[in-house]
């Protein structure tokens, strides 16, 4: 292989051999050495990872975590300097939140004034240097550093990939200074020279005990968010759910953890089994319950589960936990397996726990089938009915297909079965997730039809013209879905739960909530090549989906429904 010429050609390298597929990159007057790596990568068929420049940060950090979402494999972002860092600050706190393991690059301004052709020429480059760049992010990563020579690349490169990927997993940043990207780099080696750290298991005594609680126990339940980030997860969790005849309740998901199909799921609300169960297992969830919604009761065993199963980063969370153990949900999930194959559970129990799982998910398909039909009556449609209109054109279309959720889906109304099929935001709500996010999926996973279901609040949080730019630049054809009900349900949700007979409540036009009057957001698409249709009717919506997908899945054109909601 020929002579590395400077530490960008190296770094590209060095992602390349290390794994990762794609560096996102906004790029800025830090990255010469970089556009000449690339440049001479493309000529001289040299390795290097797919480069996409994408025209916002905040974006090319969704993507890069919409990718890892689907390979589980951390991938690489670079942007401008103190400026870039600040705009990609929100989606690396939605990244931080759920353990995503990226590898956050930054050019820092030149060090010199002058004497080096990388010195400083712009007078940007006075006023970019900060004293502590990596200041704006340190709380949001597990590691950072700025490097000092090409030289040592390799160590730092190889060590911020290891941290990032050591569970509890997460993002690093890296700056680096355009005179060190200009020098001269050593080849590097083949294969790493730091590797993540392999997760805990559990104890086996812990599980053996664990296990004859299960037994024993008359209304168990199992309460999860994120289990499904290990697609081995699913089946172990269904598995155990059938046998035991647990319910597994869904809280707030961000990854499919067991299909909604499954006789033991016991929805996505968890206060219908809070107050009557007698042993909880919280299965990598940090927020299992609102305690000013209700809690367990007294005296009922709690055991949290997770690889940072006290969510340690979190400055405040008071969930009780009689037992902590500190393992990955398919770790977990193996070893109660093994246990349980020891005990000898009372049938009589087992069944009684099965019917009432089973007579519960009745009622609650039979109060979802009511709402859904009153949702498709009401003008403006519901949020549920848009749901189950978007489920059903999806089996319709047939094939495999992909759900990102920010906020407004209701997944209840859809059939979701296959783990990796469906994506949640990021606990913390960092909004403008969503779309940046599906088109990482896209990428990852480019034979499935990937749906962005967004509230009209989160798409335009997302920079929706940079997003649709992106994917015109680069031939990403997803299909959003924008539901649209006219400003900021949320907030107006909250200030009628806290203030529920006061002015803003009993007023016909709560301050600070609407966003009328609402942009088109089909022409916002149709700006950068996309296809775009509002729908307002509920009977107009299952022609205007089949249209939609017809021109993601045949044309491979992005595509975009603005459906006004209620």
């Amino acid at each position: 292989m020929s002579a590395i010429q400077n530490t960008g050609e190296q770094l590209l390298r060095l992602l390349a051999s290390r794994g990762v597929a794609f560096f996102f990159v906004n790029s800025g007057t830090d990255f010469p050495s970089l556009v000449e790596a690339l440049a001479r990568s493309r000529d001289e068929s040299l390795p290097a990872p797919k480069t996409l420049l994408v025209p916002h940060e905040n974006v090319a950090v969704g993507m890069a975590y919409g990718v890892t979402l689907v390979s589980g494999t951390p991938q690489a972002v670079m942007v401008h300097v103190n400026v870039g860092t600040a705009n990609a600050l929100c989606g690396l706190i939605n990244a931080s939140r759920e353990n995503i393991p990226m590898l956050l690059a930054a050019g820092r301004t030149p060090w010199m004034e002058k004497g080096s052709p990388a010195s400083r020429s712009l007078n940007i480059h006075w006023a970019q240097e900060m004293f502590d760049q990596a200041g704006i992010v340190r709380e949001h990563v597990k590691w950072d550093y700025e490097l000092r020579s090409g030289e040592q690349l390799e160590t730092v490169l190889d060590r911020a990939l290891a941290i990032a990927q050591s569970e509890p997993q997460g993002p690093v940043y890296l700056s680096l200074p355009r005179e060190v990207l200009a020098q001269p780099a050593p080849m590097a080696a083949d294969t790493p020279v730091q590797r993540a750290a392999l997760p805990p298991n559990p104890n086996p005594a812990v599980m053996t005990e664990l296990a004859r609680q299960f037994a024993q126990a008359s209304k168990p339940l199992i309460i999860t968010s994120r289990a499904g980030r290990e697609p081995e997860a699913v089946g172990l969790l269904a598995r155990l759910a059938s046998e035991w005849a647990v319910p597994v309740v869904e809280f707030r998901p961000r990854h499919l953890s067991l299909p909604n199909t499954h006789a033991m799921h016991g929805g996505y609300e968890v206060g219908p089994w809070l107050g009557t169960a007698d042993l909880i297992v919280v299965l990598d969830c940090d927020v299992p319950w609102i305690p000013s919604q209700g809690e367990p009761a007294l005296g009922v065993p709690i055991i949290q589960v997770g690889s940072d199963p006290l969510f340690a980063r979190y400055p405040v969370r008071g969930f009780r936990s009689d037992q902590t153990i500190q393992a990955s949900p398919a770790a977990f999930l193996r070893g109660l397996l093994e246990a349980v194959a020891t005990e000898q559970p009372d049938a009589g129990r087992l069944e009684a726990r099965r019917q009432r799982v089973i007579e519960a998910g009745r009622s609650r398909r039979a109060a979802l089938a009511s709402a859904i039909e009153t949702g498709r009556a009401r003008s403006p449609m519901s949020m549920v009915a848009v749901s189950h209109a978007i489920g059903q054109a999806l089996e319709a279309a047939g094939g495999e297909a992909v759900v990102v959720n920010e906020y407004s889906l209701q997944p209840a109304a859809l059939r979701l079965e296959q783990p990796g099929s469906y994506f949640g935001s990021s606990p913390v709500g960092g909004l403008g997730w969503g779309l940046p996010a599906a088109l990482g999926v896209k990428l990852a996973r480019p034979q499935a039809l990937v749906v962005a279901a967004l509230g009209d609040g989160c798409y335009a949080f997302a920079n929706p013209l940079a997003c649709h730019h992106a994917a015109a630049m680069h031939g990403i054809a997803v299909l959003t879905v924008v539901m649209d009900n006219g400003g900021y349900g949320a907030v107006e949700r909250a200030t009628r739960a806290m203030y529920p007979q006061g002015h803003a409540a009993s007023g016909g036009d709560m301050p600070l909530v609407s966003l009328s009057p609402m942009p088109d957001f089909a022409r916002v698409i149709e700006s950068c090549g996309g296809w775009g249709e509002r729908v307002d009717h509920a009977q107009d919506l299952p022609g205007a989906l089949q249209r939609a997908i017809h021109q993601v899945s045949r044309e491979k054109r992005q595509a975009l429904l603005h459906v006004r909601c209620s």
